[in-house]
């Protein structure tokens, strides 16, 4: 094959745009995004809002704040600013923007992306069509009602002028205030020309020539390469001495440094320094470091188990999610009641490329050129760390190698900056795949309690539900909690998915903080986050109650998805309520056959969520066929099928990956992925230990889109929440073994058999 043309990895460059302030790094969609404007470089561009300007050429370049991981966002938001503003979409170009305080809140996570940017980027772009149009009817001296905009020019009739020549005439009325841009009238669905159809995303052509700029790209000259020396334990490690006779005789190896970090995110931390990031990987391997550890050094699994229990068990403890009356009458009233405990074990991220950060002082603005999920959450704790204002700190905007929620936590960025102040040179930190395990925030392993009252019928009077485990937002981000009912803070990130859309009768949800996790490691976000956990206990309890009750668990679910009361729904992103899960669900298992004769031992399983953010659902239903050896406990998923109503579709193939990589994540969760926590550490360091899916496990996928014209809104996560219960409750269909540990071992497969 002929390689003539293609762009090596080692011409990656950085994408260089002259500033006001200077040289302003980031990377465009497209290798042209960067080309000179020509005889037009000196005109000013049309700029309606800060999120799009078009140049005299007709060149659309939107300006993108969310981070780059794989799920093609930059293509997803401009084909709502290219839609509304009727541009010609082969002149659009996505760049990435840097940290300024003028874009507000800079987070990719959550599967907010669309959601929330959705009504922002349609005003814009109709803001632009708007005066486009206006201009337009000008040059052509016709009235501004015999004009249409389309594909990047204004028509009247016959005539046309192109976005380029009326920008390039100059006259465009300027910015919209807020209030101006909330009242623009947006397009009906029925005329959208973008939204919803085939395209290619942007990024693609540079992630496959080699030209697209990770992280891990990053260089300066004259830089140092930098390896941390993990210590023992996360948070309450101090250097006692370090012993760098035998790192001496490294070739390359200019020193190590004991880090004094001054916002708490690195403590105990030794750096080794090299000329080459081999000379600081062999330093570390050659480098004696004494500790002095906590506590938390003896911290181990069962240690974090036990004090979930405890803390289940205190009824005084935890915030109250949902607190309807009566819940302790009516179990205290049931006909029958049901009662089980639902565990997860730790799970790690294991991002493609590992964590990395290359940082210096310029121009009396320290720069941090690193992939970041959260740069707003990071900003004040290098501020704090580096001892100066939020406003001298810049954060270069690079692609992502993977992020799944662990590069929402900027924390790897600060040894960097730490290291650079010291010596006083850029320093560029990586991480080895090893370091990348010891220190990542991690999902915590939890432990819950889910309690089910039964009336007359079957029919389900009460719920409790109590969930126990570490909580990343507050150990990093405890301003984004809510209160409960009884007026306690709750993450809802390690709650959400419990506050489910089912009518139980009366309802309660109690979400509790395993302290002791929050003080032996950081607890993070990892794709599909608090429902990950709490979806598996409400759907594996779901059908654990129909089958104690004698009744079907598709019907047992759908007749409790009667979109009632608060299951209503509320526009704009919640129309239809409850009532829209039932119909995937249904849609699903009519699609997998439920209710068929199947062979023996295998199973056929449901599962439903609303994702993770009751004012966001994505509707989603899994059906999983697995096949399980009694023998052996090992089980083999033979298919996943699943629906989703995610309202108006904006990118297909975009949204059909999301679907597939968040399917197979939880297949890979629920089968394969647990973390061992022991002496205060992860066990499993690499891949070899820690063994996600591979693609010998990967089964028939069959993803089914509902076509709707509601909101559009999140598509990154969803699916992962549905897997995990939809296999546990296979496995039980096909052998009638239950289990309620994830991942789901071949071991207590075979423990539940013989429990039976």
């Amino acid at each position: 094959m002929s390689t003539q043309g293609l762009r090596s990895p080692d011409r990656r460059r950085f994408l260089i745009a002259a500033g006001a302030a200077g040289a302003a790094f980031g990377f465009a969609a497209a290798a042209d995004a960067a080309v000179s404007l020509g005889p037009f470089a000196g005109t000013p561009a049309f700029e309606p809002t800060l999120w799009y300007a078009i140049d005299a050429r007709g060149v659309v370049t939107v300006n993108v704040v969310r981070a780059e991981m794989g799920q093609h966002v930059g293509t997803a938001l401009a084909r709502i600013v290219a839609d509304e503003l009727e541009a010609d979409w082969d002149k659009v170009r996505i760049v990435h923007v840097d940290t300024d305080p003028k874009w507000g809140l800079m987070v990719t996570g959550g599967s907010w992306s669309v959601w929330q940017s959705y009504p922002m980027l349609s005003q814009a772009g109709a803001a632009g069509r708007i005066a486009l149009i206006e201009a337009g009817a000008k040059i052509l001296g016709v009235p501004v009602s015999s004009c249409i905009a389309r594909k990047g020019a204004v028509f009247a009739g016959k005539r046309s002028v192109s976005y380029g020549d009326i920008v390039a005439a100059g006259g465009l009325r300027g910015g919209f205030t807020d209030k101006e841009l909330a009242a623009l009238p947006i397009k009906p669905a029925a005329d959208r020309r973008l939204i919803g159809g085939e395209f290619q995303a942007r990024d693609i052509p540079a992630k496959t020539d080699g030209s697209a700029v990770f992280g891990l790209d990053a260089k300066m000259a004259g830089m140092v390469y930098a390896r941390p020396v993990i210590p023992p334990t996360r948070n309450e490690s101090k250097v006692v001495s370090v012993d760098e006779s035998g790192a001496r005789g490294v070739p390359g190896y200019r020193g190590h440094l004991v880090l004094d970090d001054p916002s708490g995110t690195v403590p105990g931390w030794v750096v080794a320094l090299g000329d080459s990031f081999i000379a600081a990987d062999r330093a570390v391997r050659a480098l004696k470091v004494t500790w002095e550890n906590g506590p938390t050094a003896k911290v181990s699994d069962a240690d974090l188990e036990a004090r979930g229990r405890a803390l289940i068990n205190d009824a005084a403890a935890g915030s109250l999610v949902v607190n309807d009356p009566g819940v302790d009458a009516a179990f205290s009233g049931a006909k029958s009641r049901l009662e089980a405990e639902y565990t997860t074990d730790a799970a790690l991220h294991f991002q493609m490329e590992p964590l990395n950060a290359l940082a210096f002082e310029r121009n009396g603005i320290f720069e941090i050129h690193t992939g970041n999920q959260w740069q707003s959450l990071i900003l004040p704790t290098l501020a704090k760390a580096l001892g100066r204002p939020e406003t001298g700190i810049v954060m270069k905007t690079y692609l992502l190698g993977g992020g799944f929620g662990r590069r929402l936590n900027g924390d790897y960025a600060v040894p960097a900056a730490l290291a650079s102040k010291a010596l006083g040179k850029p320093v560029k930190l990586v991480f080895t795949r090893e370091d990348d395990t010891l220190f990542d925030s991690f999902r915590s392993p939890s432990v819950q309690r889910v309690r089910m009252a039964f009336g007359e019928g079957g029919r389900v009077t009460a719920m409790d539900h109590a969930a126990a485990a570490g909580w990343p937002t507050e150990v990093m981000a405890p301003f984004f909690m809510p209160k409960g009912a009884n007026d306690r803070p709750y993450d809802p990130f390690a709650i959400n998915g419990a506050n489910h859309w089912y009518n139980v009768g009366t309802h309660r949800v109690r979400a509790l903080s395993n302290d002791l996790a929050n003080r032996a490691f950081r607890p993070g976000w990892l794709r599909s986050v608090g429902p990950g956990w709490t979806n598996w206990a409400v759907e594996s309890a779901m059908d654990e109650a129909a089958h104690a009750t004698g009744q079907d668990p598709l019907a047992f679910r759908l007749k409790m998805l009667d979109g009632a009361g608060r299951n209503a729904g509320i526009a704009p992103s919640s129309v239809g309520g409850a009532k829209r899960q039932a119909a995937v669900l249904s849609r699903v298992a009519k699609a997998a056959g439920w209710g068929g004769k199947l062979p023996a031992g295998v199973g056929l399983g449901l599962a439903t969520s609303f994702g993770q953010d009751r004012d966001m659902p994505t509707w989603t239903a899994c059906a999983a066929r697995v096949r399980v050896d009694r023998k052996t406990g090992e089980v083999r998923v033979e298919k996943l099928q699943l629906v989703v109503d995610a309202g108006a579709i904006i990118h297909p193939d975009g949204a059909l990956a999301q679907v597939e990589g968040a399917a197979l994540w939880g297949l890979s969760l629920a089968l394969h992925e647990g973390a061992t926590f022991r002496d205060g550490r992860i066990q499993e360091t690499n891949l070899g230990a820690y063994t996600p899916l591979r693609m010998s496990d990967v089964p028939d996928l069959e993803i089914e889109f509902v076509d709707s014209d509601h909101a559009p809104v999140g598509l990154g996560e969803p699916a992962t929440t549905v897997v995990g219960p939809a296999i546990g409750n296979a496995i039980f269909n096909a052998v009638g073994a239950r289990v309620r540990r994830l991942p789901i071992r071949p071991e207590a497969v075979l423990a539940a058999l013989k429990s039976t």
